[in-house]
């Protein structure tokens, strides 16, 4: 494929990764829902939770679908539902509508992480996967750092903060029309479409089920400090919610950061390598959450909670999705199924924290996941 060329399919592929860090703005957005119908840590736990819930529902049968209808469709089909989501709030905010918002966030979400992953494999070589899946992941974190800002930036000019949902209405449109308009070559399946059976067994290959595990892990420590971040400053420093949301955007920036250096530095650094100083960055910065209780050392632990974890995702994605070549669609249908441990860690956050009082039974459970990916070093490959 002639760099021009590549360089075209690139941007709808981009512009679409752009959308799937739409799915960030839960953490944000939880928080004001939270305030505006006055909700319980563990009742508000809900929103996310119906996020990621759909991950493990819709991941494995998307894998199926994207074999009968391909890549590209079922990425436009996820950005179509996407846009349904973000358009709720504008029709009626209420707390049910809000679970159907999050809900269909989860599903295009959940369809898009399947489906774009792979679909980028179409247009780079095998070398270049893990950078440019990287590559990818730095434009998703700008969406991701953006949300906040913006609710913020809303909430306190234009008196509202669901303008954040029209605002990110028009980028999901641009994206379903520059992919409608782009052709993209597909490779076909190797043999029979997988069955439920055939797709679950992958799990008994060890590498398969460890970066699975790896991914829930990830995720919950991604939306877990996503959510949790700003409560820890009110908590301890005393900031309003409009204040403290900033520690949010200081977590997706040093994640954009790191996805940003991760796409050139994991072209020259080993796999093995990088992962370890990642998780390395996350142990440091939970063991400090455990201790701090005033303003920059709390900063400094998130943004270093958000450039450990900002690559983990790329590795073990592109780690397990190299591991089987042959069974791209099905291996990314169970990775994306991992997501599902954004439901799990925030809900177990919620309820610890509601029974300590305090937001040191969510560090807690953080520590957990990244005490995993510790102990996942050494079965990384050098590649």
């Amino acid at each position: 494929m002639k760099k021009e060329s590549m360089i075209l399919k690139l941007v709808p592929i981009m512009l679409s990764f752009f959308v799937m860090g739409f799915v960030d703005l839960v953490g944000i957005a939880t928080n004001y829902v939270k305030a505006d119908f006055d909700l319980s840590e563990t009742v508000s736990s809900l929103f996310p939770s119906m996020v990621f819930f759909w991950f493990l529902i819709f991941s494995v049968p998307t894998g199926m679908l994207m074999n009968k209808i391909g890549r590209r469709k079922t990425v436009l089909i996820s950005l179509a539902v996407t846009f349904l989501a973000l358009l709720c709030p504008l029709v009626d905010y209420t707390f049910t509508m809000m679970l159907i918002s999050f809900s269909l966030l989860g599903i295009g979400n959940t369809l898009m992480q399947v489906s774009l992953n792979p679909l980028l494999s179409n247009i780079v070589t095998a070398k270049r996967l893990p950078s440019t899946l990287t590559l990818g992941q730095f434009v998703k974190a700008i969406a991701s750092f953006a949300a906040p800002l913006i609710a913020g930036w809303a909430a306190l000019t234009l008196g509202n903060w669901r303008y954040l949902y029209p605002i990110f209405m028009v980028f999901a449109l641009l994206a379903v029309v520059s992919l409608w308009i782009t052709q993209i070559k597909e490779e076909a399946p190797v043999g029979k479409s997988s069955t439920f059976a055939q797709c679950f067994a992958l799990l008994g290959d060890n590498l398969i089920l460890l970066s699975f595990l790896g991914i829930v892990c990830h995720v919950g420590i991604d939306v877990g400090t996503n959510v949790t971040a700003p409560k820890l400053l009110m908590e301890r420093v005393g900031m309003t919610l409009a204040e403290a949301g900033v520690a949010t955007s200081v977590y997706f920036l040093f994640r954009t950061v790191g996805c940003f250096s991760g796409a050139f530095l994991l072209a020259k650094v080993p796999v093995r390598t990088f992962f370890a100083v990642s998780i390395f960055c996350m142990v440091a910065a939970v063991a400090g959450l455990f201790f701090f209780r005033t303003l920059l050392p709390i900063y400094i632990c998130i943004a270093l909670i958000g450039l450990g974890n900002s690559n983990v995702f790329s590795m073990l994605f592109s780690h397990a999705l190299l591991h089987l070549p042959d069974r791209k669609n099905e291996v990314s249908g169970l990775m994306i199924m991992g997501l599902f441990g954004g439901t799990i860690f925030p809900l177990l956050m919620g309820i610890t924290s509601d029974w300590m009082k305090s937001q040191t039974g969510a560090v807690m459970i953080l520590s957990i996941g990244v005490i995993y990916l510790l102990f996942m070093i050494p079965n990384m490959k050098k590649r």
